[in-house]
């Protein structure tokens, strides 16, 4: 069985929770909404912390809540004519079909990333005072700051263990120092 408690895991989430308090105060003094960066945080550790994946949640996700926006103006223009209700589902449909549609096409913009932001943002909608295009901002700057700091975390870790690790490791100056061996005693071998 594995060790739980690895010196790797201690100082990352060590580390961790101090850029996430860090990071919690900051944009709760500037009275910006933490969620869509901490999305970006939890989705960049759904991919296993792949840099590869770092624009599918990036774009996907402002391209998720950008369609909540959309639907706020396509939704009262075909009201008149479908129903709210109806004229919902159906950009909802056409959202989703699309992701499916043009997901090998286009990864980036649509992907499960998109309609996660999506149904996030949708949520978000029904709180008071709703600002999309600042939820927008955030999952872009402050989440890509998250996955940078996520990423340099993981470099301090290593750089840290490295270092222990070289220190652990470091051959005793005792017994390998070929000094030491001849200043022993002759060599009974001749």
């Amino acid at each position: 069985m594995k060790k739980v408690f690895t010196g790797r895991n201690v100082l990352f989430g060590f580390f961790l929770v101090a850029f996430i308090i860090v990071f919690e105060i900051v944009l709760e003094r500037l009275k910006l909404p933490a969620w869509p960066a901490f999305m970006v945080m939890i989705c960049f550790f759904i991919e296993r912390e792949d840099p590869g994946s770092i624009s599918r949640i990036l774009v996907g996700g402002l391209a998720g809540i950008g369609s909540v926006v959309l639907l706020g103006h396509v939704e009262p223009v075909l009201a008149p004519y479908l129903g709210a209700e109806a004229s919902k589902l159906l950009f909802i449909g056409i959202f989703v079909y699309s992701i499916v549609l043009f997901k090998d096409a286009l990864p980036p913009v649509f992907n499960t990333f998109a309609f996660l932001f999506f149904l996030v943002a949708s949520i978000a909608t029904r709180a008071p005072n709703p600002e999309p295009y600042v939820w927008m901002g955030v999952e872009i700057v402050v989440g890509g700051i998250f996955i940078v700091g996520i990423l340099g975390i993981n470099r301090l870790v290593d750089a840290v263990l490295d270092e222990e690790n070289a220190v652990e490791t470091a051959p005793s100056v005792e017994s390998s120092s070929p000094v030491e061996k001849t200043a022993q005693g002759p060599d009974l071998e001749n």
